[in-house]
């Protein structure tokens, strides 16, 4: 994979911010899984401050700008994307989300620079406008290639972006397979769970209502009534924190839940699970369902987003419909009644085929090479 001058290909990453989140992550993963004797990857962050993530691939040597967005419609934010992207000879501007997109598509036009957008996820609810109707086609024609990270997405994208599914590719996340000292879990899991016996069900995820964990207390509620040695595992923190433990009281199970707060490496607190919960009103790919299956861990999840494509119904989770407590509830249930060895391998084995950091790294390289390749 060469540039035009000859040397590495020069990948310019524009995002919001490098902050904790999928969208950082599925960049670090880019960046650390493509061959460096190959291409020469940077990043242009459009919104400060710079965050975690961007301050450790800073000291590993990647080369990050940073700058901050003035609200409204940036017009100076398009000159100093094309000074950046000229002065650096880059080769493919990486658009990671619209509004970089929209940014790096506008800096773009005109130069040798190819533009990819990457679309990471949808709001909930979804909505457009009319300017998006008369805009996005003009971007389009601009932009050598469009991929989302799951199908629903893609879908997203056409019915509410006027982007063709015709035009965009999916690549689903992909990340490295988490690792854990089982010595150490078993004794987190000790100092947690009295009896040995009991079942942790779990979560992980800010505490936030587009999460809709409120859903998942209830349904746990009801689970209590036939699986009554059973924890459920909420880790994180929130804005919805507050409104859940009031819940948790409300629906006299205060004994059966644990709040952690946020933990910076919740690994541990994943491998303790028997069952992964994810509850969401809207999701992408989530990055933790799937180090949840790198973990061997059945999953049960809510029809949204791209859950149902990373979670074969049946396989390696069950899969519920969006927001409905009965369903949820029963899906948990069925699984404590059930001995899950199938499911545990068949979670490790759809990890392994199709959401690791290499084989993510692998597609959006072929893409890479294939807009070079367009004259």
């Amino acid at each position: 994979m060469v540039s035009s001058s000859n040397g590495p290909i020069k990948i310019l990453h524009l995002t919001y911010d490098m902050r904790i989140g999928g969208t950082e992550m599925v960049i670090k993963n880019i960046i650390y899984g493509l061959h460096s004797s190959e291409c020469s990857m940077s990043i242009y962050c459009i919104e400060a401050p710079l965050g975690p993530w961007g301050e450790a691939l800073k000291q590993s040597g990647v080369s990050i700008e940073t700058t901050s967005r003035l609200a409204g419609f940036d017009r100076n934010l398009i000159m100093q994307v094309r000074n950046h992207i000229k002065q650096h000879q880059i080769d493919i501007i990486h658009c990671h989300q619209y509004t970089p997109w929209v940014y790096g598509t506008l800096a773009a036009a005109g130069t040798r620079t190819k533009v990819i957008f990457t679309e990471h996820g949808r709001f909930y609810p979804d909505s457009s406008s009319w300017k998006r109707r008369i805009v996005n086609p003009i971007l389009l024609k601009l932009t050598d290639s469009v991929t989302t990270i799951s199908k629903a997405t893609k879908h997203a994208l056409e019915e509410f972006e006027y982007i063709p599914e015709s035009s965009t590719k999916v690549i689903y996340n992909g990340i490295n397979p988490l690792h854990v000292d089982n010595k150490s879990v078993e004794s987190l899991k000790q100092g947690l769970v009295d009896n040995t016996d009991t079942k942790v069900i779990g979560t992980i995820a800010r505490l936030d209502p587009i999460k809709n964990q409120t859903m998942m207390l209830h349904a746990f509620s009801r689970v209590l009534n036939h699986h009554s040695n059973t924890k459920l595992l909420i880790v994180g923190d929130g804005e919805e924190r507050a409104r859940l433990e009031s819940t948790v009281k409300e629906l006299k199970i205060s004994t059966n839940v644990i709040f952690t707060g946020y933990i910076t490496d919740p690994s541990e607190y994943l491998a303790i699970m028997d069952i992964f919960l994810l509850s969401s009103l809207s999701e992408g790919t989530s990055m933790t369902l799937l180090e949840a299956m790198s973990l061997s861990k059945p999953c049960v999840v809510t029809d949204a987003g791209g859950n149902a494509e990373i979670i074969e119904h049946g396989v390696n989770g069950l899969v519920t419909p969006n927001n409905d407590i009965e369903a949820f509830a029963k899906a948990i249930s069925s699984f404590l009644s059930t001995d899950l060895s199938a499911m545990k391998k068949a979670a490790k084995e759809r990890f392994e085929q199709l959401f690791t950091a290499d084989k993510m790294a692998d597609s959006y390289q072929a893409i890479y090479k294939q807009v070079l390749s367009q004259k």
